[in-house]
């Protein structure tokens, strides 16, 4: 079994984002990526324009500097599709469909989100075969032919101005009223004034047909209730995603949808598993966003790996007593306690002393259930023996 430091489950964004972070901090760090090309859904695109610094790039470009600066730093890149984790206290064990183990002090979930699909007639029978969910994937092969895109928000549209550089007409199908988009306005205006780009307004495919491949799109007109036949050698679907969230239904908290749901701090609810990125219950699902994600899970990971090692090496190890002292710079009271414990000489006495800031050390805290500082625990055996919330000084030398 291979046992890192951090262990991050998705190489998108949002993933090698946070393998750059997590090696740049000397973490053993390694990205698990269940398909053969990293990138994640960027990798699937072309046109990137909005990363800021990058103006001119495509997709694939940028997400391949993306794991070429994670490599330098030292993270390693393995394959496999992960099928369940378990936690254990510090350790947590991934599995994978190929039958491959390993364990890590932290995870970060990054494994994005897949296409959706709308379960018409036809899609099914026809996915590969005309029915097609990538544009960089697929353009190709619909050279100088006519198609069809169902969807209306910023990846519909933009996807379906990359497919013009090839197809010969396009056909986008709105369920909105005539001139009502979903997309950003400047994606908008781009796509209104395309040649190659008709609109179909208040309607929704209902039925793709064909003799072997993709020949008509039915479509109907969801406010006369009206169907049309377009002819067709493809439909493509931009209908949003469904997180990759499959694996986690016992690990966990999931949304009704199956996104992972998180703090501000990217934090599950679980200590030491973070989510980031398109996964993660949240409004704006950009790269930029999936990548502060990343790089926020990985510093939040480093913090909870260095505070779990010093808390189960020098706490709950402890063949001594321990006096857990918890306070805040900002509390008086608490320094005032902090000062009388480190009079007292306690390592003298066969104690251990050890001092949590309740604001950088808040697992810790939160674990011990710590409401009200300063506060004063003792340990024998790592197993809480007595709690003393603002003591005197008398309380606190009955209790050693």
């Amino acid at each position: 079994m291979d046992k890192y430091d951090l262990v991050i489950i998705g190489g998108g964004p949002a993933g090698m984002a946070a393998a750059l972070y997590g090696s740049r901090s000397r973490l053993n760090t390694m990205v698990l990526e269940a398909k053969r090309k990293t990138g994640g859904q960027p990798s699937t695109y072309h046109d990137m324009e909005n990363y800021p610094g990058v103006p001119e790039t495509t997709a694939s470009e940028l997400m391949d500097n993306f794991r070429t600066h994670a490599e330098k730093f030292g993270t390693e890149f393995k394959r496999g599709e992960v099928v369940n984790v378990a936690v254990d206290g510090l350790e947590k064990i991934i599995k994978t469909k190929e039958g491959q183990e390993y364990t890590a002090k932290s995870i970060i979930i990054a494994t994005g989100a897949k296409p959706r699909r709308l379960g018409i007639k036809g899609e099914e029978e026809f996915k590969g075969k005309g029915v097609s969910y990538c544009a960089t994937c697929d353009a190709d092969i619909f050279e100088d032919l006519d198609i069809v895109v169902v969807g209306n928000g910023n990846s519909a549209v933009e996807e379906s101005i990359y497919l013009t550089k090839f197809v010969n007409k396009l056909t986008m199908i709105v369920i909105h009223d005539e001139g009502v988009m979903d997309a950003e306005k400047i994606l908008q205006e781009k796509a209104m004034n395309n040649e190659k780009i008709n609109f179909v307004w208040n309607s929704v495919v209902e039925e793709i047909k064909g003799e072997g491949l993709v020949e008509k799109a039915v479509v109907k007109n969801i406010k006369t209730n009206e169907l049309s036949e377009i002819d067709c050698n493809g439909v493509f679907f931009f209908v949003g995603r469904v997180p990759s969230t499959d694996f986690l239904e016992d690990t966990v908290e999931l949304t009704e949808n199956g996104y992972i749901k998180t703090n501000n701090e990217v934090e599950t609810n679980v200590p030491g598993v973070f989510a980031a990125g398109d996964v993660r219950d949240k409004v704006i699902r950009q790269v930029i966003t999936a990548a502060g994600d990343g790089a926020t899970a990985a510093v939040l990971a480093q913090g909870y790996i260095e505070e779990e090692d010093y808390w189960q090496n020098n706490v709950l190890k402890s063949d001594n007593p321990v006096i857990v002292a918890f306070w805040s710079v900002t509390d008086k009271n608490s320094m005032d306690t902090i000062s009388k414990l480190e009079e007292m000489n306690l390592e003298d006495k066969d104690y251990r002393f050890v001092k949590i800031d309740t604001y950088k050390n808040r697992l810790i805290s939160s674990r011990y259930n710590i409401k009200e500082i300063p506060a004063v625990i003792k340990l024998v055996n790592g197993k809480v023996e007595e709690r003393l919330v603002n003591p005197s000084t008398e309380k606190i030398e009955k209790s050693i």
